[in-house]
């Protein structure tokens, strides 16, 4: 019979003694090797068993957690080494490929045990209406001129143009996709405040973006010379310098890198600057592919004749933007809507058509509702 003797306060190799034997008992505890990979827990995107999410965007934003007992040492998205801050969670941004795309995570503990996490994302570019597109990729500007008061009292002053371009300003302003930064308004122009307006639109005018021009104003036909003229307020019955010709605005439109450019003349203005061209769109073109190919149009109250000063063509015309529900309209669905009706309270003979040797390739300006 053995008598044992234990001391619990030590805590290294005890002994234990009889006067029959001594024993030693080691208390030492055994330390097992960590071999615990760390965790990895995606918080977004929702990764369900088996399936894969589609997005339509081309980045994706990755948020997810790691963690584990011994510390991380180092993060691999992609096989990007990402930093891992205290809390263990972690962002990423990844672009992403149309189609499938395999997104690779890999942890690292401070004991080099690795634990690795896969999945596949597809990016589904979205298709986008004409309206987003034009948004994300264009701008609507907008030169707006009305003339009333002239300084040669020889030209006889007008009441209506002015309050003409204002409707058409706070129409296009409050119905269409026409910010009113990037829509200039100039009453009683001189010749000079025109030609400025359009240097500052050939400057800053891309190959993506729409014009409008509208002028309301007189106008003026030379028979001979068959030139069109525009009469800003500083225009005198004697001489031509001050006078505006069309063969002017044919060159700035040149020059001016729009999409699409639509002209709008209640002035006499017809003659070599148009193309003849029926007036009705054939049915069976879409919007889409009347927007994708560059186009230089003009509409304008007359032929060759005076126009009146309280102006059918602009009553209707505006009439017709104000009171139209469709999200698109082309210019010559406008102009085919209201040209009869100005036929039949009028005089004048309103026309359309494609502007001369300035860049028409068949499309047309594209009116778009917000």
């Amino acid at each position: 019979m053995f008598l044992f003797t234990f001391c619990y306060s030590v805590t290294q190799a005890q002994v234990v003694s009889s006067k029959k034997a001594t024993i030693h008992i080691n208390n030492k505890p055994k330390i097992e090797k960590d071999i615990t990979p760390p965790t990895i827990t995606l918080v977004s995107p929702d990764i369900k068993r088996e399936t894969k999410p589609t997005i339509e965007e081309n980045i994706l934003n990755l948020i997810g957690k790691v963690s584990d007992k011994s510390g991380i040492n180092s993060l691999f998205i992609n096989e990007e080494k990402t930093e891992v801050p205290n809390d263990g969670i972690f962002m990423a941004r990844i672009p992403l490929m149309p189609g499938d795309n395999e997104i690779s995570i890999i942890a690292m503990d401070s004991l080099d045990n690795i634990a690795e996490t896969k999945f596949l994302v597809e990016y589904i570019p979205k298709i986008l209406s004409l309206a987003e597109k034009v948004e994300q990729e264009s701008r609507y500007y907008g030169l707006i001129i009305g003339v009333n008061k002239y300084e040669d009292p020889r030209l006889t002053s007008l009441d209506n143009p002015i309050k003409d371009a204002e409707k058409l300003y706070n129409t296009l302003t409050d119905n269409y996709t026409f910010e009113k930064e990037n829509i200039k308004l100039i009453k009683d122009a001189r010749r000079d405040d025109i030609i400025n307006a359009l240097d500052d639109l050939a400057r800053k005018v891309t190959p993506n973006d729409n014009l409008l021009i509208f002028y309301a104003g007189h106008g003026w036909w030379d028979k001979e010379a068959n030139i069109g003229y525009w009469l800003p307020t500083d225009a005198r019955r004697t001489g031509k310098s001050a006078w505006f010709r069309n063969s002017a605005l044919c060159d700035y439109l040149r020059e001016i890198k729009s999409k699409h450019t639509l002209v709008i003349s209640d002035a006499c203005f017809s003659g070599s600057i148009f193309k003849a061209r029926g007036a009705f769109l054939d049915a069976s073109k879409a919007i889409n592919k009347l927007y994708e190919l560059p186009s230089r149009k003009a509409m304008t109250s007359g032929t060759l004749t005076e126009v009146p000063d309280r102006s059918a063509f602009i009553r209707f015309l505006i009439d017709r933007l104000s009171t139209n529900n469709k999200k698109y309209l082309s210019s010559e669905q406008l102009f085919s809507s209201f040209r009869m009706a100005v036929i039949n309270n009028s005089d004048v003979l309103p026309q359309y058509g494609d502007i001369q040797n300035v860049g028409d390739e068949g499309g047309d300006f594209i009116f778009i509702k917000k």
